[in-house]
């Protein structure tokens, strides 16, 4: 048994397998001849959105009457991303999917007009998608955001900045948390900023840690006039608009940390079978075995409950709690295996000619992104009774 074992029969079917390998075949023919150079580069051609786009990739999750695949078929993104995952680049996945965090509030409480100008040419690779939350002063404290959006007669006037931003540098479309009311939740909004509003600017990429190949940037609000058309949902309505995306991005973040520990582990069994120290290869070394066999079991109980959660959202049912624990258990399995496999590697592993180098970096984001580790224990806490 390995750490891939999972028995598929249970959740995918022919549809979502057959979806497995055509994004298979196009991770292996279009991605990994080129990603070591991507992320040297710190980007990635923009022709892969409509490349991904045209095999059907980009319109999983979005609704069917926007030129989506259907929003309700949780296992097909699945499928698909886990595959993109094993391109060995999550800043190259993270960046090809901020349009399913930053379009979903456009079809689900935006104007007609709105959605029929922007979902379609985001779905189709033509323009891309971006969530704007964060901002300098804060990050997981989304109900204090200071970013302000004043209405005078049929437009908002926009001051103020975000930063850490995912397709940052390049997306046409961004869906910006602003404060429209009063202090905390209840006075956030959201509104679609385009990218050539007068008064907006997006600044240099940002250089980071790990992710490299994701653009990700710094954006600068000011006296940036906004339609008033361009409003998300109601307002003061859009705190509760944030939190319906919350549990499938923090799904995704679970399958990203545990595709990223599977590709760690692979990448060891690979190596303990060649490499040699005291006159015989790594795999026979005890230490080596056992740190092999726990890295096996924590990945696939971390997958397999991922399996359940999103099991539980296909069905309809709410899954804050097991969503919470899933990403805080998958993060902290791959925390704990890239880790290893560093260890294991050695000196090697701390090339950047090996995948597990940049496995152990881009691994270190998972844990903050979506909301992090604490807050999730929070969320956890909660739905307690705590």
């Amino acid at each position: 048994m390995t750490a891939d074992s999972s028995l598929f029969v249970d959740y995918f079917n022919d549809t979502h397998r057959q979806a497995r390998e055509a994004t298979k075949r196009f991770v292996d023919q279009a991605i990994k001849p080129h990603i070591n150079d991507w992320e040297e580069a710190g980007t990635f051609p923009r022709q892969l959105y409509k490349q991904l786009a045209e095999l059907g990739i980009l319109s999983i999750g979005h609704p069917e009457v926007w030129g989506g695949a259907g929003e309700h078929d949780v296992f097909l993104k699945l499928a698909v991303s886990e595959e993109l995952m094993r391109s060995g680049s999550g800043g190259l996945v993270a960046s090809l999917g901020s349009l399913d965090i930053g379009l979903p509030p456009v079809w689900r409480v935006g104007s007609k007009e709105l959605q029929q100008r922007v979902v379609p040419s985001v779905l189709s690779g033509n323009r891309i998608a971006a969530l704007a939350i964060t901002e300098p002063s804060g990050g997981s404290d989304v109900a204090n955001l200071r970013t302000r959006a004043v209405k005078d007669g049929d437009h908002y006037i926009v001051n103020g900045a975000k930063t850490f931003i995912t397709s940052g540098t390049r997306a046409d479309h961004y869906t910006v948390a602003v404060r429209t009311g009063e202090a905390g939740y209840a006075g956030v909004s959201l509104l679609l900023i385009d990218r050539d509003t007068p008064g907006f600017t997006v600044g240099q990429p940002l250089k980071k840690m790990g992710w490299w190949a994701s653009d990700t940037a710094e954006l600068f609000f000011s006296d940036c006039r906004v339609p008033v058309g361009n409003l998300l949902g109601p307002e003061n309505s859009g705190f509760f608009t944030i939190m319906m995306n919350f549990q499938a991005e923090r799904l995704a973040l679970a399958v990203m940390a545990y595709m990223t520990a599977q590709l760690a582990f692979e990448e060891c069994m690979a190596y303990v079978k060649t490499r040699e120290t005291f006159g015989k290869p790594l795999a026979k070394h005890q230490v080596i075995r056992h740190k092999l066999a726990e890295m096996a079991t924590r990945i696939n109980v971390a997958r397999e409950y991922a399996y359940r959660c999103a099991a539980q959202m296909q069905a309809g049912k709410p899954a804050i709690t097991e969503v919470s624990m899933a990403k805080n258990f998958a993060t902290d399995t791959a925390d704990f295996v890239t880790y290893e496999a560093v260890q294991i590697f050695g000196g090697m592993g701390y090339m950047r000619e090996s995948l597990v180098e940049r496995l152990y970096r881009d691994n270190r984001i998972l844990s903050i992104g979506g909301g992090t580790h604490e807050i999730m224990n929070e969320i956890i806490a909660k739905q307690l009774g705590l």
